[in-house]
């Protein structure tokens, strides 16, 4: 999406203009291949990644499956125009925008975007609070995740802005390897 269409929608939602200089975030493109890894367990809402992202989640779903930790999909790929609606419906419910957007980056900058970023809870946690921290689930993806290349995108004291999620895990794909010129 056009800069200029970000900063519009920016304006309509009340998105300071500064944001890029207080929230340093990575602008990200909405991913155009997707695949369907689950369903939230909360709404039944479909959560689909990239199809290298998604193969990454499933392999470390399934490892952790066999040490006893089961990992659920909440939340994958969202679309700018979805990022919007969450923003518009927090506003309606009188919330401040420098309040939402300690939670919910702005359109255009969500990781989600990318379809490589995926909200992870437990059987026994499908709340998306700081509350999860507290699970086998995380304690497990603290330890292996990066096995499989994903990160905590916003741990505490996160230089992004964005408080603390430690449900939040993004993949990312391996270094290219350079060709080997002679």
């Amino acid at each position: 999406m056009p800069a200029a269409s970000l900063r519009a929608i920016h304006r309509r939602l009340g998105i300071p203009a500064d944001y890029r200089a207080r929230f340093p975030l990575t602008p990200h493109r909405e991913a155009r291949r997707l695949v369907l890894v689950g369903h939230a367990p909360d709404d039944g809402k479909r959560v689909r990644l990239t199809p290298p992202a998604a193969a990454a989640w499933r392999a470390m779903r399934d490892a952790a499956a066999l040490q006893g930790v089961i990992l659920l999909p909440m939340s994958g790929f969202r679309s700018i125009a979805r990022q919007s609606t969450i923003i518009r419906r927090k506003l309606a419910a009188g919330t401040p925008v420098e309040a939402i957007l300690r939670y919910v980056a702005a359109p255009g900058f969500s990781e989600h975007h990318s379809g490589r970023a995926i909200d992870i809870g437990s059987p026994e946690h499908i709340e998306l609070d700081a509350a999860f921290a507290k699970t086998l689930a995380y304690r497990w993806l603290r330890r292996r995740a990066g096995t499989f290349g994903f990160r905590l995108s916003y741990p505490r004291g996160s230089r992004t802005g964005i408080g603390y999620e430690p449900w939040h895990w993004c993949w990312q794909p391996p270094p290219r390897r350079r060709a080997n010129v002679r």
